[in-house]
């Protein structure tokens, strides 16, 4: 994935959840931060952020968009707003073996009382079909941009909307369809990956809960790449899952 058009700026601080305030050259302005994550070990300040003026700017009141953040010497994207846009690569690249059989059927799946990232289908042989709910899957994405000392972890702040996903990917898995939760881990020295038990006790036992119930995990992380004014994403590594405390 390529996000092109992007300038560069300095954190300054974040007036609420959905903005922050970036200084260039030009003075300081306000941008719409699309991440609901602390991410309190990434917006230091003054901490260099790739920014993009915004696709829509008569119907907003923000310029510009926030992109990604240097952590380091390593580039973070912290836009949700791009990660369905990554998992659906991933499906169709066929690096996730388990999913290799399956296309995207629906984005925005209504089940139950949530709203679930894809609705994917098993490609069948030509001429076959089948409404059989053994060949639909639930995939459920989530961005994971905390990674201390290459443990990355999710949340890095209470989710009960997160929680509220997993209860419906292992309700789905209990009615014989198949589900899954992807992690996807937008930077480039994640190790390994637990839910974070000391942030969400109650997300993290409902994905060991998860786990028991066969309910499919993966995370992987990107390469994440910035040159000429364009940031470029890639696939770069599975990475391995622990749910243990």
């Amino acid at each position: 994935m390529k996000i092109t058009n992007t300038i560069e700026g300095r954190f300054l601080k974040r007036p609420n959840r959905f903005t922050v305030d970036f200084e260039t050259n030009k003075g300081i302005e306000l941008a719409h931060l699309r991440d609901p994550g602390r991410l309190n070990e990434l917006l230091l300040h003054e901490a260099h952020l790739l920014l993009r003026p915004a696709q829509n700017p008569t119907k907003r009141k923000t310029k510009y968009d926030v992109i990604a953040v240097k952590s380091e010497k390593i580039w973070v994207l912290i836009n949700s707003g791009f990660h369905s846009d990554l998992a659906s690569e991933l499906i169709k690249s066929g690096i996730i073996s388990e999913l290799s059989n399956y296309h995207v059927e629906k984005r925005e799946y209504t089940y139950g009382k949530s709203r679930i990232d894809f609705l994917l289908t098993k490609t069948l042989e030509k001429g076959k079909v089948t409404s059989d709910n053994e060949d639909k899957m639930l995939l459920e994405v989530k961005g994971c941009t905390l990674v201390e000392d290459g443990h990355a972890k999710f949340p890095d702040a209470p989710t009960v909307r997160g929680k509220r996903h997993l209860e419906e990917l292992i309700k789905a898995k209990k009615e014989g369809m198949n589900s899954a939760v992807l992690f996807i881990i937008p930077r480039e020295d994640a190790q390994v990956f637990s839910p974070n038990w000391e942030m969400d006790p109650e997300f993290s036992s409902t994905l060991k809960k998860a786990e028991k119930y066969k309910v499919l995990i993966f995370a992987y992380s990107f390469s994440v790449d910035y040159h000429k004014n364009q940031l470029e994403l890639n696939p770069l590594n599975e990475v391995p899952i622990s749910v243990k405390p």
